[in-house]
């Protein structure tokens, strides 16, 4: 992918813009994005907070606010751990919605906590299997909170993360599974 970082200069924060162009080109290939495409990443360096979202599909268009990609033991300093852990999970969001699969999926504000847990945790799996630092145990934590910790929670956890490809009705039918598995008897 052809990306373009701005700012091309950082003065809140010690960020370069070159590193950060060079974590999402090699995540870009990585995912399978095709070479010529464009991609903006706009990073808000005023903000210390860490919202993330997908401006845009086409052209494919990434917001940023700048507390995303902080280094969390240097603040203001950018952490290309957390920059490929960011980045990684939206490209394969938008990866997933371009692909056919996810043509039904409401819009990101729209999903409930239970469907962006989810749909994370398959976007992480597969970061993994790239070889990015994700945090596996901090995953399945965050995924036991908002799912549920029980068995079928577990199992539906490893399936998700162990997805290569999947589709959005897979990620409704995970978050039915371990709702159902929450319900009392």
């Amino acid at each position: 992918m052809k990306v373009t970082v701005t700012p091309q200069e950082f003065h809140f924060v010690k960020f370069d813009a070159g590193t950060v162009e060079a974590v999402v080109s090699k995540l870009a290939d990585e995912i399978g994005f095709p070479a010529g495409d464009p991609l903006t990443v706009d990073i808000d360096e005023k903000t210390p907070l860490g919202r993330v979202r997908i401006e845009s599909l086409s052209p494919l268009a990434l917001r940023i606010e700048g507390g995303a990609l902080e280094d969390p033991t240097a603040p203001r300093t950018l952490s290309e751990r957390l920059t490929a852990d960011v980045l990684g999970r939206l490209l394969y969001r938008a990866h997933d919605r371009l692909s056919g699969g996810f043509d039904d999926a409401p819009d990101e504000a729209d999903l409930d906590f239970l469907q962006n847990t989810a749909w994370d945790t398959a976007c992480m799996g597969r970061l993994e299997r790239l070889g990015y630092d994700v945090r596996l145990p901090r995953r399945l934590y965050i995924f036991r909170n908002r799912h549920g910790f029980t068995d079928v929670s577990d199992r539906v956890f490893a399936r998700l993360w162990a997805a290569d490809s999947l589709t959005w009705a897979d990620i409704v039918a995970a978050c039915a599974e371990t709702a159902a598995a929450k319900q009392p008897a």
